[in-house]
């Protein structure tokens, strides 16, 4: 099945020399294109193991460039840059991460006697499911609770990564960051002219040509 394209023709990076975006959207945005792909901070068996619950979490189509989940995620541990708070019953980002990859590995050895990302893709949700509902095998968690972690740090900082690169921002019809040019129209049905149109059945083409105008 193929997912339709609700905002066909809209490239939000054709605003990179508008009015929508300044010098410092630019920095930030070319910094956030060039986050490298091969791990920094993890080891290699925890960058495996990251990569394959990041396809797991957010299964990405095969007709475009995949956003680099386990690269954000890498970066965000490189740099230590963290929310600016969190739960009392987890530790620190870093230490989080280590252990929950270094769980979800172990269990994967101790069930099927492979490595996670080695595993078929069902028992590779089974173990996502195990952990999202406290069914872990709590011995190899170190004292972490594993329901935590998956809905603290699997979910939410997947999930973030996602919604934090271009490509997520054409498929759901964000025009990038306000400043420095902003938003106006913020009633519901309502948009400013350097937002892109949603398409109806039947609608694409025309809107595919409006939309390539969008800047």
């Amino acid at each position: 099945m193929t997912e339709r394209n609700r905002y066909p023709g809209y490239d939000v990076m054709a605003k990179r020399h508008s009015l929508s975006w300044n010098d410092a959207t630019r920095k930030v945005m070319d910094a956030r294109l060039g986050v490298p792909r091969e791990p920094r901070f993890l080891r290699q068996m925890e960058w495996d193991t990251l990569v394959a619950i990041c396809e797991r979490i957010i299964p990405q189509p095969q007709n475009r460039p995949p956003i680099p989940l386990a690269a954000y995620i890498d970066q965000k541990l490189q740099n230590d840059a963290r929310n600016g708070f969190r739960n009392a019953a987890l530790p620190p980002q870093r230490e989080a991460w280590k252990k929950g990859l270094a769980a979800f590995e172990a269990e994967a050895c101790l069930r099927y006697e492979h490595s996670f990302h080695n595993l078929k893709e069902r028992q590779q949700d089974e173990l996502l499911h195990r952990a999202e509902t406290g069914q872990s095998d709590a011995s190899v968690w170190s004292g972490m609770d594993a329901s935590l972690f998956f809905s603290e740090h699997v979910m939410s900082d997947i999930i973030a990564a996602y919604y934090a690169h271009p490509t997520s921002w054409n498929e759901i019809g964000f025009g990038g960051p306000a400043g420095p040019r902003g938003y106006v129209r913020m009633q519901n049905g309502r948009r400013d002219p350097w937002e892109p149109v949603e398409a109806g059945p039947g609608d694409e083409t025309r809107v595919r040509r409006e939309n390539q105008r969008v800047r």
